[in-house]
């Protein structure tokens, strides 16, 4: 992949990464595990689940193997909560949405964009996401924006302002 599809990645990262901000800018800490419908997923739940992914793709970089983030407990067949010990406090949270984002942004601007032709170590993924530039988009683009689409949705199911 070319040098700049490395930079569309690393533009599209860091406009989730202003975007995501802003969504979260205003709430609350109660706020955090609200469902304003059954089994809506709130933003406590959602940052817990994308922040589980910056880890992995800082590894697909690396061309490390990492565990199947299916399987962790934030992992798409986790469910949220309204349990407040069940998540980290807001301000970490945001934290590590904020430091996983530089961190991959810092990966991916050091990174020879021959590591995007990498075979992705992930069995799981191999058949539709076989190559680390494709699992990148897709993590970074696709699913996070999916995920940051639920918090602007939530916010105004909770009657709070778009961003």
């Amino acid at each position: 992949m070319s040098r700049t599809m490395v930079e569309a990645l690393r533009y599209g990262f860091s406009k989730n990464l202003d975007y995501g901000s802003r969504l979260l800018s205003d709430l609350a800490e109660p706020q955090m595990i609200e469902q304003p419908a059954p089994g809506m997923n709130h933003p406590a739940w959602i940052l817990s689940h994308l922040n589980i992914y910056h880890p992995v793709m800082l590894n697909l970089l690396e061309g490390k193997t990492f565990p199947d983030p299916k399987t962790h407990p934030f992992g798409m067949d986790s469910k949220p909560g309204t349990n407040p010990a069940e998540y980290e406090p807001k301000e970490v949270l945001v934290r590590t949405f904020v430091q996983g984002h530089e961190r991959a942004l810092a990966a991916l601007q050091k990174c020879d964009s021959s590591a995007l032709e990498a075979e992705v170590s992930l069995e799981r993924w191999k058949l539709t996401m076989p190559k680390v530039g494709v699992c990148l988009s897709y993590l970074m683009l696709v699913h996070e924006n999916v995920h940051l689409g639920q918090i602007s949705a939530w916010r105004r199911a909770m009657q709070l302002p778009p961003v």
